[in-house]
């Protein structure tokens, strides 16, 4: 059995106070809001916290690959193989739960990098480099981050100025409306009067028939009086 000093039982041990501490922040989700910078922020750290323990399960596999100082049994080398498998179990489910599928592949975590590959970067080192590298993980994670930052504040503007063309157009079409409304109005007025004028050209033409008719007819008669009166 392992004593207490043993490097490889620090280790684990650490890497379970990382799955406490990231089953703790799991825990602080319900509090904050569905969304916005803050949720996402707390959701890039637990991400973040996931991928450096992964990196801490790939250096304790690395650790029993290799060990060092007093053979280990092979009951201790299977029950720390063991203790590894069902840590790395409950890391990749949480890693499920944040949609990071692929964490048992580490190719979402560690870019274009195969298991093997993630695997031979702990070979050889020890734990001030196991440290190292977990520092240089989180340091280009950090520029990944600053680089979706960048993308999602340049989607922001272009998302703005799309709305300000938006509204601008949307002003346009509503002055254009009115145009309308007003031109259909004084056309609807022009109509009308032209109406009124059309009825009251219809009357004055029939007052000047009738006038006419009654003019004649009186010619007409003092034509037949004469007529009579002389003949």
């Amino acid at each position: 059995m392992a004593s207490s000093s043993d490097s490889w039982i620090k280790e684990y041990n650490e890497a379970v106070k990382m799955v406490d501490d990231i089953n703790a922040m799991i825990s602080e989700r319900s509090s904050l809001p569905a969304s916005g910078p803050e949720t996402q922020r707390h959701a890039s750290a637990i991400r973040r916290k996931i991928t450096i323990l992964g990196t801490r399960l790939d250096g304790l596999q690395s650790l029993l690959s290799r060990p060092t100082g007093k053979p280990l049994t092979e009951k201790e080398m299977n029950r720390r193989k063991d203790m590894v498998a069902n840590l790395r179990s409950k890391v990749n489910q949480m890693a499920s739960a944040f949609n990071m599928s692929n964490f048992a592949n580490r190719d979402s975590l560690l870019g274009p990098e195969s298991k093997p590959y993630a695997m031979s970067r702990t070979v050889g080192l020890d734990n001030s480099g196991l440290v190292g590298l977990q520092r240089q993980i989180m340091k280009e994670q950090d520029e990944d981050l600053e680089k979706l930052e960048e993308t999602i504040v340049s989607t922001k503007h272009i998302a703005l100025a799309v709305n300000e063309e938006l509204d601008l157009q949307t002003r346009l079409i509503d002055d254009l409306d009115q145009h309308v409304d007003v031109s259909d109005s004084r056309l609807r007025r022009v109509q009308k009067n032209l109406a009124v004028l059309n009825r009251r050209t219809r009357d004055s033409c029939s007052c000047m028939c009738m006038l006419l008719a009654v003019i004649g007819i009186v010619i007409l008669a003092v034509i037949i009086y004469l007529l009579i009166k002389y003949l």
